[in-house]
């Protein structure tokens, strides 16, 4: 029996198929009905997808059965930690350097005691234009969970 092909390899697939076809990331997830960070995340690795997304991407994308096979699979989240290095990656690791301990601080002052879920979330991204230069928007969209003693 064959092994399923690691997450890895099949992200590797995807992102070449869908270069190489010039779709985008939006129009992946339109075709899924799924939001576009979300579904590029599940796409590079980082969440699974149901039978009928993951048979839909790799239709649009004429990849085989066993990338779909891998798409599905659960993930073990987390960064390459070469990958930190990159200026976009580290730049955010920079943002909640600086600003984290203040988030956290304005999260306990709204809302006491607790933390934004990273697992019952949502997270956008979109641009806004700017005389001095476009935008770019994150927004961060976490359920409060308090601590429960």
């Amino acid at each position: 029996m064959t092994p399923i092909m690691a997450k890895s390899d099949a992200a590797k697939l995807v992102n070449s198929a869908r270069i190489r076809t010039g779709l985008s990331w939006h129009q992946i997830a339109a075709e899924i009905d799924a939001p576009v960070v979300w579904t590029t995340a599940a796409l590079l690795g980082q969440h699974p997808m149901n039978k009928e997304q993951a048979t839909a991407v790799c239709r649009l994308l004429d990849l085989e059965e066993t990338v779909v096979e891998s798409l599905q699979l659960p993930p073990s989240r987390g960064t390459d930690p070469a990958l930190l290095a990159d200026p976009t990656i580290y730049r955010f690791m920079e943002a909640l350097s600086v600003y984290g301990p203040a988030l956290k601080e304005l999260i306990h002052e709204e809302f006491g005691d607790g933390i934004m879920s990273a697992i019952n979330f949502n997270i956008d991204i979109a641009r806004r234009p700017d005389p001095a230069g476009d935008r770019v928007v994150v927004t961060f969209d976490g359920k409060f969970l308090d601590y429960n003693w």
